[in-house]
């Protein structure tokens, strides 16, 4: 927990772009990144010489698409099994490698300064928080230690403590994870709330670059509380555009008689160039997409409609329609009880998605109030203060987003103790289980997260023994079952025999594929590595940098005729030859091949040979003059200007 009055953050670490905000001068404040953007980039890009993070990555995509990563693709492997049907179906469209690593987790195959390396999918998502971390404190001038990261509201426990790692790897103490479309009702909940008479029930519609989020909330008097969730992690923009995607490979390979599904760059190509025209679709009913030399030099042109999207990606977009109708039956509340449906996350834009739930909700007019892009990050960002205790005035009570039990007997149901979207924090026990067999001294406690009836086609969270259990005849010994979960989201299980009291209990920690104390601590020594390995990559840029400017802004100078100095002949020889063997030199090799103190040596070098002839002649010019007070002024800002860069 932050201290009073300590700075926090609200991170949105989001499924195409993550956005931060921080509340400042009793507002939130969004902050821009280096490239005066409000949003960054999901991205981790790896090149020969460098780790690019956010706007760079993007830009380098289309070159280097095996060894870019986004955060898309993350979101659907972090906290998931290699061997999850999900994960197996994904990796078809991505262009990097995955595969198993230990306890089945999935592991990102990069090349990196021409070394392979497997990263976790924590790491990547460590990447881009600590990206956004050194944006906020380029901003506020300190050092940011202390945060609220938000996730889908149908994360599961595996996935919300991965993401808790990630933070940690990234030097930031998580303060909570708490549900998008939660954070974007904060948002609204605070924008709305001295204009807002009573109570008011308000959707949220979440539709991001990977991911779908439906919460159903009522606010009133300062208290938001979370009614109902529901969502699917694998909906969003990015499987709209896998659609659009294959379509048009197909296309090329009926004009064209060639396949090139098997092109990591050319399928990164069409799909950027996708990406650009679906925005397009959103204001107009038609567009054309163009690829130059897409494939073996062919160029890729053709028209694409709304209407052919539209109808690629109807199932979809008639599947968000039936989730927003299971978040409001969960609730027990109609669609003429909800009050305002507010839209967050970029897939929103689609003209067809806001068609199809204005007619769910009979032609209610949607909110558009909140940038979609920025409500996530703005609610935690308000979350982030009030746990810092900077902001008093707004209670927030959240709901699990999955049915928590265990299981009744092997092989058996899930007994569920903590339905799906019950207020936190929360305490639940339960009575009535025993044993399955005669005279069993110890019962394995096995505690699942689903909404399967069967106990073994839900996520197994933990398992664990009561022991010494007086030996007796089954169904005799009575066992108590106590679930409870605290503001965290964090889940407490208990298991005690009644006759003797005999107790056990475990705070859950997700089992297969869980970073170690010791697998965090590599990590974060790997991200101090990174980021000294970026800064002597900066220090190595600036530097070359300014050798470049300095060689060719003295190139210009010698050969400036308007100038009022005159050089002879051997040292303007001499000058112009320094000049164009530093600008070879620069010229013959990559910025790999060298180190930052090369380019500062070769900066002296140069220096020595032009500034002793320039300083000479800048006398001589001052010299004239003075003695000549008719003669033009132009010199004086010149000189001024030189000498002042």
């Amino acid at each position: 927990m932050a201290g009073k009055g300590e700075l926090a953050i609200g991170i949105d670490l989001g499924t195409t772009y993550s956005c931060v905000g921080v509340w400042q001068h009793d507002k939130v404040e969004i902050i821009l990144n280096d490239q005066g953007f409000r949003t960054t980039p999901s991205y981790v890009a790896f090149t020969d010489i460098e780790r690019l993070v956010g706007d760079a990555a993007k830009y380098q995509v289309a070159m280097n698409p095996i060894n870019t990563v986004f955060g898309c693709n993350v979101k659907r492997l972090i906290g998931r099994r290699y061997s999850d049907a999900i994960v197996q179906s994904d990796m078809k469209h991505w262009p990097f490698k995955v595969v198993a690593g230990p306890c089945d987790k999935p592991m990102i195959i990069v090349t990196y300064k021409g070394e392979e390396k497997q990263l976790s999918a924590e790491e990547i998502s460590s990447m881009v928080l600590t990206k956004m971390r050194e944006i906020a404190e380029a901003y506020l001038g300190s050092t940011v230690k202390n945060a609220v990261v938000t996730v889908p509201a149908y994360f599961n426990d595996s996935q919300r403590k991965a993401t808790k790692d990630a933070g940690a790897i990234a030097g930031l103490n998580v303060m909570r994870i708490i549900n998008e479309p939660t954070a974007a009702a904060i948002g609204y909940g605070l924008d709305k709330k001295a204009s807002s008479d009573g109570k008011k029930n308000v959707l949220i519609f979440d539709l991001g670059g990977g991911t779908f989020d439906v919460s159903l909330l009522t606010i009133e008097e300062g208290t938001i509380e979370v009614k109902s969730t529901a969502g699917d992690t694998h909906l969003g923009g990015e499987d709209f555009d896998n659609r659009m995607v294959n379509h048009l490979v197909q296309e090329f390979k009926r004009k064209n008689k060639k396949d090139i599904s098997g092109n990591p760059r050319a399928i990164r190509r069409l799909r950027t160039a996708f990406e650009r025209v679906k925005r397009i679709l959103s204001s107009s009913v038609q567009t054309i997409i163009e690829v130059d030399c897409l494939f073996e030099g062919i160029d890729f042109y053709t028209t694409i409609t709304r209407a052919r999207f539209e109808e690629l990606n109807m199932d979809l977009f008639t599947k968000c329609m039936e989730i927003v109708e299971k978040c409001l039956r969960d609730a027990n509340m109609d669609k003429s009880s909800v009050n305002d449906v507010v839209l967050v996350g970029g897939s929103t834009r689609i003209p067809k998605v806001q068609q199809l739930l204005q007619e769910f909700f009979n032609g209610k007019e949607l909110c558009k109030s909140l940038n979609p892009d920025e409500a996530v990050a703005y609610g935690a960002a308000v979350h982030a203060a009030i746990l810092s205790g900077n902001l008093q005035d707004l209670r927030l009570l959240d709901v699990t987003p999955l049915p928590l039990g265990i299981e009744a007997a092997p092989g058996g149901h899930m007994s569920v103790l903590i339905p799906r979207n019950t207020t936190i924090p929360i305490k639940k026990e339960r009575g009535g289980f025993t044993t399955p067999y005669d005279n069993m001294t110890s019962v394995g406690i096995h505690v699942f997260e689903g909404e399967s009836e069967r106990a073994r086609d839900n996520n197994l969270l933990v398992k664990f023994m009561l022991s010494d259990i007086p030996p007796a005849p089954r169904g005799v010994p009575e066992i108590n079952v106590c679930f409870d979960i605290d503001v965290n989201g964090i889940l407490t299980v208990c298991a005690e025999e009644k006759t003797t009291g005999n107790n056990n209990k475990i705070t859950i920690t997700y089992d297969e594929g869980k970073l170690s104390k010791e697998e965090i601590k590599k990590m974060v020594v790997e991200a101090e590595k990174y980021k000294a390995e970026d800064e002597e990559v900066k220090k190595k840029i600036d530097a070359k940098t300014a050798l470049e400017k300095y060689a060719y802004k003295m190139r210009n100078t010698v050969r400036d005729e308007k100038m009022r100095w005159k050089l002879a002949p051997d040292e303007k020889k001499k000058i112009e030859d320094a000049i164009e063997e530093a600008i070879e030199w620069l010229e013959a090799k990559l910025l790999g091949d060298h180190q930052a103190d090369e380019f500062e040596d070769k900066m002296k070098e140069l220096e020595n040979i032009c500034n002793p002839v320039i300083v000479k002649m800048n006398s001589d010019v001052m010299e004239d003059h003075v003695s000549n007070a008719s003669a033009d002024d132009e010199f004086f800002p010149t000189a001024r200007q030189f000498f002042a860069s």
